[in-house]
């Protein structure tokens, strides 16, 4: 006879994160995606209070120190924790980008042909490749299509793409911007677009290489 607990997990992988690693998750599901599920007020800007914060049942007895240790030492700089007012006002905390709700003045730096980085390349998997040529590539459920400045290899990219990418497309930025294709950076470096008009898409013919991870 089959026990219960075996069959349970035969259905899902055991989750072995360490609490670090499950509070920066959670973190991310609500500033990026779950903020209004989760009955959290979110300002224009992105941002939530940590007193707002705490209302949620997860994070009511998560002291300020861990939060900000999070934030302090997570390795793609996903957060930003802040005050606006001085030493004695409220802190805020918001995510850098990746979101899926809708945010309507997310500080993002508008990226000129001057300020525009020499690299831009999107990280993907070579399965994704045939409908990524066929379609474009695709903001899908996100705000916008993510780019790194470079590949990890280089120290000062730190955030824009999976390390489990094996697939880069490099963007032709000239042929890009004389289309009218506009692109963002996050206060993390990564480099943001919404696609071409209202598409949400950016299309082949402004791929300007593919490289594949030897």
């Amino acid at each position: 006879m089959t026990s219960q607990s075996t069959t349970a997990s035969r259905g899902r992988r055991p989750n072995n994160d360490s609490p670090d690693v499950k509070l920066s998750k959670l973190l991310s599901y609500i500033l990026r995606h779950g903020a209004a599920k989760e009955g959290l007020h979110m300002r224009d800007d992105g941002s939530i209070a940590l007193s707002e914060l705490k209302k949620h049942h997860k994070l009511a007895q998560v002291p300020f120190e861990q939060i900000k240790h999070i934030v302090d030492t997570n390795d793609k700089k996903r957060f930003v924790l802040f005050q606006e007012q001085g030493p004695d006002s409220p802190w805020y905390i918001r995510a850098s980008q990746g979101h899926s709700i809708n945010v309507q003045k997310l500080p993002l730096v508008k990226l000129t042909r001057e300020t525009m980085p020499d690299c831009i390349v999107h990280g993907t998997l070579k399965r994704n490749l045939p409908a990524i040529k066929e379609k474009g590539l695709s903001k899908m459920n996100r705000n916008h299509i993510h780019f790194a400045t470079g590949l990890f290899a280089n120290k000062q990219v730190i955030s824009g793409m999976r390390a489990t990418a094996d697939t880069f497309i490099y963007i032709d930025k000239t042929k890009a911007l004389d289309a009218g294709i506009e692109f963002y950076q996050s206060d993390n470096g990564v480099v943001l677009s919404e696609g071409l008009g209202s598409s949400g898409v950016i299309p082949q013919q402004f791929f300007q290489k593919i490289v594949f991870k030897d």
